[in-house]
């Protein structure tokens, strides 16, 4: 059994619209296709069973607790904020893959820790526990980090505003470029 991809898309998008953006950073298109579209495809390319939470929550850790609630008999959870579209399948499924021992396990793309974070079946209460803006990193720090070196600007290649969507552009056209 594999963990479950938690795609989050629960985030009101402030940063977004704040930078000029006029919709949602997850309905903003990135060439033929919405951002959230993007993230959707690469997670269903990886093959690993996943959940979509997009209910309101008032904070990233509501909307983590929330996730890991609604799919607590998974064996572990890849955490992954749905504003990463050029995030490769490869990238989802070596971070599944990672050994089993270790605790939390992230990627790393040219030294900046990227997403998903996974997360074993130890870090259930503490994952649920979760509550606010903050996410997991006070639970990554409670347990041993392990890091998996990828080729893959898109695990760390967010669209927090539209300069950053303009960014995903380029390396979307650079991808599809002979």
């Amino acid at each position: 059994m594999k963990p479950v991809v938690l795609v989050l898309a629960s985030g009101r998008g402030e940063r977004f619209l704040a930078s000029g953006g006029s919709t949602h950073k997850l309905q903003a298109q990135l060439g033929d296709k919405t951002v959230l579209q993007h993230t959707l495809d690469a997670v269903r390319a990886s093959g690993l069973p996943w959940h979509l939470e997009d209910a309101p929550h008032p904070g990233m850790g509501d909307s983590i607790a929330a996730a890991v609630r609604a799919t607590a008999d998974a064996e572990g959870w890849l955490i992954l904020p749905a504003d990463l579209p050029l995030l490769l399948p490869e990238t989802l499924r070596r971070i599944a893959d990672a050994p089993h021992e270790q605790t939390v396990v992230r990627p790393v793309y040219q030294g900046r820790h990227g997403h998903p974070v996974r997360f074993g079946p130890d870090g259930a209460q503490a994952l649920m526990a979760l509550g606010g803006e903050q996410g997991a990193a006070a639970v990554v720090r409670r347990h041993r980090l392990w890091t998996v070196e990828v080729d893959d600007p898109g695990c760390v290649m967010d669209v927090d505003t539209v300069q950053e969507l303009a960014q995903a552009q380029q390396l979307l056209r650079s991808r599809s470029a002979p």
